[in-house]
């Protein structure tokens, strides 16, 4: 029986979720007359032949169109309002798939994490596909496989993976075929994964995930050789980074060679001496800072084999083939001389909550391969997240760890990333230095690679193209540090020049919290602790949250942004958990800024609440973490309320929040000051007189100021949409619409406040 069709008209209107993803949205009438239901594999025919995956459109979506991204309709090679043609496609699971790439892509993602970046997809030889992972995966199980993947590219690839694309070699069976775990997916000319269960030929093995194209920098360390069982001999050695490429981490590299050549090398002298050495090593560090790199380096140096297994898609497997997975790498160890076992993200085998009986069987082996004389170094970047068990004296009884680098060590590394690229004479790598704060090596071969690409583009004909600072500089706007990839702030381009007034205020806040993060080497020769924490007190409205956005538009900290209240959970513990994962998170971001908005939320007076005890729990966590036994460096906290009465007082002691800014409401010179920045880039009337206006505005906070000036440029936008200048008639208009917010018993109970509680 012929299968029907349709021929409909492309649209480029793809779903947030759907972009670059393979999917495409039909009319739910439209997916009932070709008897489709959602997540049916489709052939689409325009100037060419292509596969994708349906979903349903909205309810009031055309029934004549066919709704799709960019990527599909190039693969179609047609642009919008071409037609398409939509025939039903038999769903046949892929065997195998080979892709092509560019060089920096294919060097650094492994064939596991290829065929995790097109699970569930529908491909087609001389397709192009993204990186992107299906959002709404076929089975469950995975799920969390593709989240660890979408860590990992991020680690290795850096910004640019969420729009790298690939180019679709071959298919087997022929095209339009789903990406399944069992498909085996690789490279052109290189590593394949077999099955769900991968091996890397050893001939193979010389592109490694752990070298970035980028001054041939060791960067992305977190998913080298993730998930094969690979046994790597002189190909291996000779592509693996040197010592001397790893800023930053010569004393590290130095301790594990150490361990490892007297292990390997010099065991006749610890029998003689009647002991032994225990070859276990647990290496902690933030996610994107080298420390697989660290470990192919030492292993290349001590000429040692390095048999590496990915964590996450080991724990993904069923429990019998995690354990035959296991063994086999184990077994792998035993010839050929000397060998290192590498276990990245080993957190995922051997979770602190509730470890299975895979994390029992990865213990086993762990114990008989150390036992073999074999070393076995395994990497996290949540090291807290690691079941202890593992720390045993006959397991990984020896940790280094890998810090977050300082500006004198990013330069250095900068320096490695740059050594092949063209810079020109006003690139200044000290000021690219500070001004990343929280990047690690893969953050930073991400900001050169992006550089590079805006000074291509930039220079497309030049004999002799250089990337500039300005080029830089713009990268930097597009390129987060990994460290900072779940902070909820949004950057404004604004500094403490941009708020108005507020002038003994800004002198606090640069004094308490710019000055720490900045100059510590400052405190530190006067032999001063510097302000732990700010809070900031006043009306609503009148800037406190603005003051902090501006503190972090100077570019020199990273920002941790949260409200009082989201931190709080109904669950007994979470709460205190989110307290301290957000602290974790800004030590290993440091130099960084806490922003804890409307804390009187997330920090009442203990033994007040009605609710349980949850708020006198974490209100214990922020002090511990504030002023416990883990020292808290380069992290400076602020708090902002409206109600600073009702903060726990022992949170406002010195050592914690012990600095009090009180945010009074502006007088009318404030008022101007604030009018005249609001309004920097609204084309006002010359009869505006904002000197005049600012007396006027007796109870208006900063942000009915601001409001006021929006109102006045809408009151010209209403008049006249051609409209170039804002008058004094537009104002006053304004002015009927936007009201006073400031209480005037709340103010006065602020001020009082203020003057019984001076800032020390």
């Amino acid at each position: 029986m012929a299968r029907p069709d349709l021929t409909l008209t492309a649209s480029l209107r793809p779903a947030a979720l759907d972009a670059r993803r393979g999917i495409v949205r039909l009319h739910p009438e439209v997916l009932t007359a070709l008897d489709l239901r959602p997540g049916s594999p489709v052939r689409l025919t325009g100037r060419r032949q292509t596969a994708g995956i349906v979903a349903a459109a909205e309810p009031g979506a055309s029934r004549a169109l066919l709704y799709a991204d960019d990527l599909t309709l190039g693969n179609l090679g047609i642009r919008a309002g071409g037609e398409v043609t939509v025939t039903p496609l038999p769903v046949t699971a892929a065997d195998r798939v080979t892709l092509a790439g560019p060089v920096e892509v294919v060097a650094a993602v492994s064939p596991e994490m290829l065929r995790l970046a097109l699970l569930g997809k529908v491909v087609t030889a001389g397709d192009d596909v993204s990186l992107l992972p299906q959002d709404v995966l076929p089975d469950a199980s995975v799920r969390s496989l593709v989240a660890e993947a979408r860590r990992s590219l991020a680690n290795t690839v850096g910004y640019a993976w969420t729009s790298s694309l690939l180019s679709v070699v071959g298919t087997e069976p022929a095209d339009g075929v789903l990406v399944t775990m069992e498909t085996l997916v690789g490279w052109e000319h290189g590593p394949v994964t077999h099955g769900s269960a991968a091996v890397r030929p050893a001939a193979d093995f010389a592109v490694s995930a752990d070298l970035a194209v980028a001054g041939d920098f060791a960067v992305s360390g977190e998913v080298a050789g993730s998930g094969e069982v690979a046994v790597a001999g002189d190909a291996a050695r000779t592509g693996a980074p040197s010592v001397d490429e790893l800023p930053g981490l010569r004393a590290q590299a130095e301790e594990l060679t150490e361990l490892l050549d007297l292990g390997f090398h010099h065991r006749e002298v610890l029998k003689r001496l009647g002991t032994t050495v225990s070859l276990g090593v647990l290496i902690s560090g933030p996610a994107g800072s080298g420390k697989s790199a660290l470990v192919r380096a030492v292993a290349a140096q001590v000429e040692a084999r390095v048999v590496a297994l990915w964590a996450p898609e080991v724990a993904a497997l069923s429990n019998q083939a995690a354990a035959e997975r296991l063994r086999a790498a184990a077994a792998a160890l035993r010839t050929g001389g000397p060998a290192v076992l590498l276990v990245t993200d080993v957190e995922a085998l051997a979770p602190a909550d509730g470890p299975g009986p895979v994390a029992t069987v990865f213990r086993q082996v762990l114990a008989e391969t150390v036992r073999a004389g074999a070393a076995v170094v395994c990497t996290t970047g949540r090291p807290e997240a690691v079941d202890p068990a593992l720390r045993a004296p006959d397991l990984l009884s020896v940790r280094i760890g890998v810090p977050l680098p300082d500006p004198a060590l990013r330069r250095e590394q900068l320096t490695v990333l740059t050594r092949q690229v063209p810079l020109a004479e006003d690139v200044r790598l000290d000021e690219i230095a500070g001004r990343t704060p929280g990047f690690v090596a893969a953050d930073l071969a991400a900001l050169v690679r992006e550089a590079g690409v805006r000074a291509a583009l930039r220079q497309k004909s030049a004999p002799t193209p250089t990337v500039a600072m300005a080029d830089f500089v713009a990268a930097l706007e597009v390129v987060r540090p990994t460290t900072m990839a779940g902070s909820t702030l949004e950057i404004a381009a604004v500094t403490l020049d941009d708020v108005g007034d507020l002038i003994e205020v800004k002198q606090t806040l640069t004094e308490s919290v710019l000055w720490p993060l900045t100059y510590p080497d400052t405190f530190a020769r006067l032999g001063v602790q510097p302000p732990r924490g700010v809070l900031l007190y006043g009306p609503p409205g009148c800037g406190k949250t603005y003051l902090v956005t501006a503190l972090a538009g100077s570019g020199r900290a990273n920002v941790l942004s949260v409200k009082g209240a989201e931190l709080l959970s109904k669950w007994v513990g979470e709460s205190e958990r989110a307290v301290r994962e957000l602290f974790r998170r800004a030590r290993e971001a440091a130099p960084s800024l806490i922003f804890l908005d409307e804390v009187d939320a997330l920090a009442p007076v203990r033994g007040q609440a009605s609710d349980g005890g949850t708020t006198d729990r974490v209100v214990a966590a922020l002090l511990t973490e504030l002023d416990g036994v883990e020292a808290l460096r380069n992290v400076v906290v602020v708090g902002a309320t409206n109600r600073p009465d009702l903060v726990d007082p022992a949170l406002l002691r010195p050592g914690r929040l012990e600095r009090l800014v009180y945010v009074p409401p502006p007088d009318g010179p404030a008022r101007k000051e604030i009018l005249r920045a609001a309004a920097r880039n609204v084309p006002l009337a010359p009869e505006v007189d904002l000197a005049a206006l600012g007396d006027e505005l007796d109870g208006f906070s900063a942000a009915d100021c601001a409001a006021l000036v929006r109102e006045a440029a809408l009151a010209a936008m209403r008049e006249s949409l051609s409209a170039s200048t804002v008058t004094a008639a537009h104002v006053a208009a304004a002015l009927d619409r936007v009201r006073p917010s400031l209480d005037p018993a709340q103010v006065a109970r602020l001020a009082a406040y203020a003057a019984t509680h001076p800032s020390p």
